[in-house]
């Protein structure tokens, strides 16, 4: 929760009118803990009901291991991880800005969703050693497809579905860290 107090205005103490924010590092830590398990459960969800073929978990987790059950179980904590650091972000945002509100956390979640799927995703092929290029040809020993532009080549409802997840991810910051 980012916490208001009064303190001095210009260097002076007591004077009305200006305040520090402090943000609560330990509902920060919890609460993006809650809002990675929401955006991790919404993909999760969508893609166990046929709406995307993005296993993200699976994604992640393939960074580590080549094995598709142990790559799952490490991606869900590498998610929950990256998780963290944006929470972080979202946090400090807050801070700079004095606020914390749904509204601001759904517009940091759609400047989020728009990186992740218009800078992240294309360049994944270039950094991840399982993920396949479309320049790479027949000799690539890749296993996992590129999502490509928006993770279009993961099902044409992937981009709304990471849309709705970090819209929810945003949201939920916005509504835990909003000041009681």
């Amino acid at each position: 929760m980012i916490d208001r107090r009064s303190v001095g205005h210009a260097g002076g103490p007591g004077a009305p009118n200006s305040e520090v924010v402090r943000v609560d590092w330990d509902g920060w830590a919890l609460f993006g803990l809650i809002a990675t398990a929401v955006l991790t459960a919404i993909m999760i969800v969508a893609q166990m009901v046929g709406l995307t073929r993005l296993d993200l978990p699976l994604l992640l987790g393939t960074l580590v291991s080549p094995d598709p059950d142990r790559a799952r179980a490490a991606g869900f904590f590498i998610h929950l991880g990256v998780g963290q650091g944006f929470a972080l972000g979202y946090t400090a945002v807050f801070a700079l800005l004095n606020r914390a509100t749904w509204w601001l956390g759904a517009g940091l979640g759609l400047i989020h969703v728009a990186i992740a799927l218009t800078v992240i995703f294309p360049l994944l092929a270039g950094v991840h050693p399982r993920v396949a290029s479309t320049r790479a040809g027949p000799a690539s020993t890749a296993v996992l497809e590129p999502p490509g532009l928006l993770g279009l080549n993961y099902g044409t409802q992937t981009p709304l579905v990471a849309v709705v997840a970090h819209l929810a991810y945003g949201v939920a910051l916005g509504l835990l860290l909003t000041p009681d």
